[in-house]
């Protein structure tokens, strides 16, 4: 179960076609996290969770995020195969580890796609006065039953399996298209910037429309949680990677753009939402375009629609593009049927799960209800988070393998001698003091750190939590508890702090570790525990199925 996959010593030869450019993993990564959220999320949270503190919300979701990116930027780097999270942690955690969140992050790019198509097609539904939902329910029929749609949404459907048939044209036409529609959708949004500003109005900040934050510090925290899922889609970034031509350069700085210009995006249009028309009185499900149209400007109603369809589009390509992938890297390994492994010699994508998982979400958006859906879709991604910034911890505390160079004259390969103390050893100055744990291995103390480095950030956050709430504790047990599981964290970080890391790199590292991946842990947990059990409910199951795919194929066609 806790097998770890060797990578090959050319970790540059592939069978796909390296042909993106820095550029073009950028407008990936921004396509996938600019999407609806940005005419959607902004106007909601503002009205409905932080008023126009919204800003600060995201500024906080931003930094969040930051965290879980530079972690997925150094892997990145280090590893540029596809299969992001999966293939990270099945390089540093182990097997069955990385199966599950491979299985998870798989399930929310199908229901993501799906809900992206649905909201789509009732968007653009919508500008025609819902023509095509009375029309359909009139000549196909309606059915009501739970979890299903009122009536099957063609529309949906269709544009996924044009969208399809685009991506199985090869990395090249996917980003082609990705790069059209991302200059229309900037394009927009550069235009509600400009007209925003010159509509803008200090008043609609001010105490007497309930100033700045109305609802306080919990409306920003509270608002941070929703705002973090708009940053959700970087990790096409790299799961793209094996197409990327330099990816050491380009995925840690096409990360580092995206995410910059995406938070940008999201804090500036939502100063300009809050200064336009005041905070209360927005219409959550469009608001930019009623905001718009409540200052006279009917037309740039339009403009914004027109957008954010191109937004969305965006937002399908990137969730089409990465999640063959994924499957590809889960099935070339072995751990899922093998047909999905299959390259196209001349598109050079993995052709047959683009056409089976498009199918798969175009019937997803058929037939069911998506907003029962939408709920469930982000506890695979903090998972991902968190064990992509635990895995950070144990790379980077591994021993390096010594790279044995080319043959010496005498025909004897010679050892490139290592310098210093090796990853995962007790540093000097320590080793007086933690004398008892120089007998084990390098790398075991570091294990058992993480562990209990991940429980007590669990135990932390439940009490942070359900503290008051759901377990009804006395003060004096909540802060004692608080303290104990604070001290087992933080001696956990001093443990691992106390041993040396791998130096020299010629990849990008992420800054401080152990801290900033364990800051990231914290948050990502800490987020999960505030999602309602419904959706935990329905992990549960889904892992299940996992298992039983795990253990009736992958455990005995792995790779390894």
């Amino acid at each position: 179960l806790n097998r770890v996959k060797t990578l090959e010593d050319d970790m540059m030869e592939t069978s796909f076609n390296r042909c993106l450019s820095t550029i073009d993993l950028t407008l990936l990564g921004i396509g996938g996290m600019v999407g609806s959220g940005l005419y959607v999320l902004t106007g909601t949270v503002a009205k409905e969770i932080a008023g126009p503190a919204v800003i600060v919300s995201f500024i906080i979701a931003g930094f969040a995020s930051l965290l879980a990116a530079l972690c997925y930027a150094e892997f990145g780097a280090r590893v540029p195969k596809t299969g992001s999270a999966y293939m990270f942690t099945y390089v540093s955690v182990g097997e069955i580890w990385a199966f599950l969140i491979g299985w998870n992050v798989l399930l929310e790019y199908m229901i993501g796609g799906a809900a992206v198509a649905r909201a789509w097609s009732g968007y653009l539904d919508s500008i025609f006065n819902h023509k095509i939902k009375n029309f359909t329910e009139t000549h196909v029929g309606t059915w009501q039953v739970p979890f299903l749609a009122h009536y099957p949404d063609f529309l949906a459907a269709a544009i996924l399996l044009i969208a399809t048939a685009f991506i199985s044209f090869g990395a090249k036409v996917s980003s082609w298209l990705n790069h059209v529609f991302s200059a229309i959708s900037m394009g927009v949004i550069l235009f509600i910037l400009v007209m925003g500003f010159i509509l803008a109005q200090p008043k609609n900040w001010s105490a007497q429309e309930g100033g700045f934050a109305p609802k306080g510090l919990s409306g920003i925290m509270a608002g941070t949680a929703t705002c973090f899922y708009a940053f959700v889609g970087f990790d096409v970034i790299a799961a793209s990677s094996e197409e990327a031509r330099n990816p050491q350069r380009a995925v840690p700085r096409a990360i580092a753009f995206s995410l910059g210009l995406a938070t940008g995006a999201y804090i500036l249009v939502s100063v300009v939402l809050t200064l336009m028309v005041p905070w209360h009185t927005l219409d959550p499900d469009s608001a930019l375009a009623d905001a718009f149209y409540r200052r006279g400007y009917a037309w740039a109603g339009f403009l914004v629609a027109a957008g954010s369809i191109c937004a969305m589009n965006t937002v399908l390509l990137s969730n089409l593009f990465s999640l063959p992938r994924i499957v590809y890297a889960m099935a070339e390994d072995g751990l899922f049927f093998r047909i999905f492994s299959r390259v196209h010699p001349r598109t050079q994508v993995p052709v047959i799960g683009i056409v089976v998982f498009g199918l798969l979400m175009a019937l997803l958006a058929l037939v069911f209800d998506l907003e029962a859906l939408v709920q469930f879709l982000s506890i695979g991604t903090l998972l991902a988070y968190t064990f992509v910034a635990a895995s950070i911890i144990v790379l980077r505390f591994q021993q390096q393998k010594v790279s044995v160079s080319a043959p010496a004259a005498g025909g004897q390969p010679s050892p490139e001698p290592q310098e210093g103390p090796s990853a995962g050893q007790l540093k000097a100055a320590f080793e007086p003091y933690l004398e008892f744990l120089s007998d084990f291995y390098p790398g075991e103390v570091i294990t058992v750190a993480v562990v209990t480095l991940m429980v007590s950030a669990i135990c932390l956050c439940s009490v942070l939590v359900f503290g008051n709430t759901h377990l009804h504790l006395p003060t004096w047990s909540y802060s004692l508890l608080l303290v104990l599981f604070s001290l087992g964290f933080l001696l956990s970080l001093l443990l691992i702090w106390a041993h040396e890391q791998q130096r020299g790199m010629q990849t990008f590292q992420i800054p401080l570790v152990p801290l900033s991946p364990a800051l990231s842990i914290v948050l990502n947990i800490y987020l999960m525990l505030k999602l309602s059990y419904m959706t935990w409910l329905r992990f549960a199951i889904w892992l299940l199925l996992g298992l039983l795919v795990y253990f009736g194929y992958g455990i005995w066609h792995s790779k390894e």
